[in-house]
């Protein structure tokens, strides 16, 4: 997936405020989710939604942290009034949930540095979760919630001391007595004032402790996150297969007559029947002239013979997004023309991927840029239709790191170490063609090199023809036997 990901900026998060409604993708996926939720009432833990980690894996990654920092952490997690929208699934704050493991709303954290300071007692608890106390005619309209006087929530969150959430404020006011600084996630956009939620959090850290100084906690969370736990690339392959499974359905229902959002709705269909809880990002299904736009997500047009069709389609499994794309003809047959683009962007994602190893960077430029493997292979292959090279239409990176965000945090120029999770994914959009080729895969950085996830989906265009040859074949053998 190409979003935020231009020439010479590094990837963009999403807001933290996700709307689900995917056009007529989202309705499949909000009703399966409805129903499974229903069957599920009578389970206590049915509002959890997701599979997760063991406690003990998100207990280091807070001691991990808490070593870094001289003064406590205060995150607050998502209210679940971040969004107003009827087809709004809540979706914790990834931070705070790679922290926690905890994806309900309303939420808080406190972390204290491992050595205590000043007055502090050494007795004191060093983490502690906040949670919203019971509200059982709450409860009757949304399902059980866990709260602080739950038994065993203290084994059942991982957490040795929790609290009701009312008492937070009063914790930091006594901290700021303490320590002469918290730490938080400061707003990301500083010139737009940040997402509202980092904004909301440093209005009310303010509020609560004017006297300290406020530090940010971003640097040290987000190397963290880029390197994946065992259980974080289990939960990601998930999503890839789940996501291969997908584009395998896509390319044997795909034929002209079909309009982009069928595509998407049967994908999305896929995923959700998989087990995957939401898309990783809106589904991105371009014929046509829609191919050579990169964040296109309309999916109005009605597919025509002779269209190329970009497919940048994830699912998420347990809040782990796959990103993936493939370019199919629409009519099984790549043109001479389309074959040509298609076979240079292969080959230039292929140049990338013979290199890919601990220490070489995603960064536009340098002795150890794949970008800028990828991109001489694509001007030195080919031209356009007035005789220049084709590099002008390689217009964004070639890839970035994949986890609890399709675009997770972390630097492009960044040298890749083993454990990280990042896309391979160059593209040609030539507009006045209407002819866009993208071709996106995951990959693990391994010791020595890199773990194709996503090899299951063929990316050899013969072999692409040959799958949607045999989906056509179907189709024709199932009318048949409907005539019949």
């Amino acid at each position: 997936m190409t979003r935020g990901i231009p020439m010479y900026s590094r990837p963009q998060r999403r807001p933290a405020r996700r709307k689900r409604a995917f056009t007529a993708a989202a309705a499949i996926l909000s009703i399966l989710i409805c129903l499974a939720a229903g069957l599920a009432a009578t389970d206590a833990r049915a509002q959890e939604r997701r599979d997760r980690e063991p406690n003990s894996v998100y207990l280091e990654r807070r001691a991990k942290l808490a070593a870094q920092v001289d003064c406590p952490i205060v995150l607050l997690g998502l209210t679940g009034r971040e969004e107003s929208s009827q087809a709004y699934i809540f979706e914790q704050e990834e931070n705070f949930y790679y922290l926690s493991g905890h994806n309900e709303e309303g939420a808080g954290l406190i972390i204290l540095p491992p050595k205590p300071s000043g007055n502090d007692a050494s007795n004191a608890p060093r983490e502690i979760l906040y949670l919203p106390g019971k509200n059982p005619q709450k409860e009757k309209w949304n399902g059980v919630r866990m709260s602080p006087g739950d038994p065993g929530i203290e084994a059942r969150t991982g957490f040795a001391t929790v609290r009701p959430f009312s008492e937070i404020r009063s914790a930091v006011e006594n901290l700021a007595k303490t320590y002469p600084c918290l730490y938080t996630i400061l707003p990301y956009e500083k010139e737009l004032g940040g997402y509202p939620h980092e904004k909301e959090v440093v209005d009310w850290l303010q509020q609560a402790a004017p006297q300290s100084k406020l530090k940010d906690l971003r640097a040290q969370i987000t190397a963290l996150r880029q390197v994946k736990s065992p259980g974080e690339i289990a939960f990601l392959q998930r999503a890839i297969d789940l996501t291969v499974d997908s584009h395998l359905e896509a390319m044997r229902m795909m034929r002209p007559g079909l309009h982009e959002y069928e595509v998407a709705a049967k994908m999305v269909e896929v995923h959700a029947m998989g087990g995957s809880e939401a898309e990783g990002y809106a589904p991105i299904v371009g014929a046509g002239p829609n191919s050579t736009a990169l964040h296109y997500d309309r999916l109005s047009r009605k597919i025509e013979d002779g269209d190329i069709v970009v497919i940048d389609v994830g699912a998420q499994y347990s809040g782990y997004s796959a990103d993936i794309t493939r370019t199919i003809p629409a009519n099984g047959k790549f043109t001479p023309r389309q074959l040509e683009i298609y076979n240079i962007v292969l080959g230039a994602q292929n140049a990338a991927l013979a290199a890919l190893k601990p220490g070489v960077d995603l960064c536009q430029k340098g002795r150890k840029s794949l970008y800028k493997i990828s991109y001489d292979y694509i001007n030195s292959h080919g031209k356009d239709l007035h005789g220049k090279s084709l590099g002008q239409y390689y217009i964004h990176g070639l890839g970035h790191n994949l986890g609890l965000n399709v675009h997770d945090p972390g630097e492009p120029c960044k040298p890749l170490e083993p454990g990280m999770v990042v896309t391979m994914e160059p593209g040609i959009y030539i507009p006045e063609e209407n002819l866009g080729v993208r071709i996106e895969d995951d990959v693990l950085i391994t010791d020595t090199g890199y773990k194709l996830l996503s090899e299951r989906l063929p990316r050899d265009p013969a072999e692409i023809e040959k799958i949607m040859a045999q989906g056509a074949a179907q189709r024709a053998t199932a009318a048949k036997k409907g005539d019949d």
